[in-house]
Parts: C-alpha cells; structure tokens; sequence
C-alpha cells in the first residue's frame, strides 16, 4: 500500500472535516487503489498557497472510467449537457 498526496480546495477540505463529504471525484491521471492512503492538502486557489492543513483517509472502492465506459447508461449528449454526479452511499 502507498500514500498519495493530492490538493483539496477549502471549501472542499472543510466538508471531508465535517464527515459530510466521503468521496473524491478525480482525473484519472495518478494511480490509487483499495486500500491506500490519500493525502489531502488544503490549496487556497486565490494565494496559489497551502494553507498548512491536511488530512489522512483510507482509500475504500476506486472507481475509473472513461465518458465511453458510461454509454451503456448516459448518452454523451446527456452527460454534456447535464453533467455526472457522484452519491455517496452512508
């Protein structure tokens, strides 16, 4: 298992605090699995700073796709032009 560290903009940080945000929705351009430990950083996007908080997470179910995996449910017209959103299930 590894550690991947990643940004996470204040507004976002503080509701993964609050337990109220239990997932990640993110590029699939790093490589993470089950059972690894994320890393979030709070990122001020207006200083282009960190702001020195951080957390730690176990990674649970890694979903990955590609808009052409989801055809089988969304059309692309769809998913344009309403976009996607992820449940979390509690």
């Amino acid at each position: 298992m590894k550690t991947v560290e990643k940004k996470v903009w204040p507004e976002y940080f503080q509701k993964i605090l609050e337990g109220k945000k239990t997932f990640e929705l993110r590029l699939n351009d790093f490589d993470i699995v089950e059972g690894d430990t994320l890393v979030l950083k709070e990122w001020n996007p207006k200083t282009k700073d960190y702001t020195g908080r951080v957390l730690e997470r176990k990674v649970g179910f890694v979903g990955k796709w590609k808009i052409d995996d989801l055809a089988p449910f969304f059309s692309r017209k769809d998913i344009e032009e309403k976009g996607i959103q992820v449940i979390s299930l509690v």
